[in-house]
């Protein structure tokens, strides 16, 4: 069960809230003090949002617990009125969400969240994984650009590809990275065997797709790279320590 929750993303982030507005709902039915009909529901969001099948990152743990409280408080501003002004419908607090679905659509919450590269995570890749002048680099998942940024900069002379399955996020990629061939795409569906790197930021639970695509489809003797998350079953190059806790993990396909 959790598994099929963590995957069905953002299903667990509605479904609490909808739980959240239940007990709302049923506290103020049963008379219940103002003070438990608000805080109740927002403390089941909070430990809902603990459960790795709800939100398995921190950010997704935020926008969980989060819900219920700005719902809360953009209805009661409608039925209060702001500055003697009605405030808008309670159907605001959708906004947000309807926004993120179209930046990111709910197919790419299969894959990994918006989560940048981070700023000189891949300074000592090229030393671990060499390439020739001129190599095609894909960055699979691109995102809004960052892990392009660092790959440039690892390999200045390298060709570099994105790819990105949502539209206004690759569109701004684009813009951000004009010297990459970005397009818009499914990495899943678009063939690895002409590059030379094929670099991820992915999820634990998309590694073994990603590690078996690498397998099937990555020529010999080219390098797959994951920020974070270890490919369990290949045999590492190299491991980076970035922190403690995170690592670039570098590998090259036999």
């Amino acid at each position: 069960m959790g598994r099929l929750l963590s995957r069905s993303w953002p299903l667990p982030a509605l479904l609490t809230w909808v739980l959240a507005w239940a007990l709302c709902k049923a506290l103020a039915s049963a008379g219940a003090p103002y003070w438990a009909v608000l805080t109740l529901p927002a403390a089941l969001g909070v430990v809902l949002a603990q459960w790795p099948a709800v939100a398995a990152t921190r950010w997704r743990a935020i926008f969980v617990a989060a819900g219920f409280p700005v719902s809360a408080v953009v209805t009661g501003l409608q039925q209060a009125g702001v500055a003697g002004m009605m405030a808008p419908g309670s159907w605001v607090w959708l906004l947000p969400l309807g926004l993120l679905l179209l930046a990111y659509p709910m197919r790419a919450w299969r894959d990994a969240p918006l989560f940048p590269t981070p700023m000189g995570a891949l300074a000592e890749l090229a030393r671990h994984a060499p390439l020739k002048p001129g190599a095609l680099v894909l960055d699979a998942g691109c995102g809004l650009g960052a892990g392009l940024r660092e790959l440039r900069a690892a390999y200045p002379q390298a060709a570099l590809h994105g790819t990105e399955w949502s539209w206004p996020l690759a569109l701004a990629c684009r813009l951000r990275c004009p010297w990459a061939r970005v397009r818009r795409g499914d990495m899943w569906a678009q063939s690895w065997s002409s590059f030379d790197l094929v670099y991820l930021f992915q999820r634990p639970e998309s590694m073994p797709q990603a590690i078996e695509k690498a397998r099937r489809e990555l020529k010999a003797g080219a390098w797959l790279v994951s920020l974070e998350f270890e490919a369990v079953g290949l045999t590492p190059v190299a491991r980076i320590a970035l922190t403690p806790a995170r690592s670039v993990w570098v590998y090259r396909l036999h």
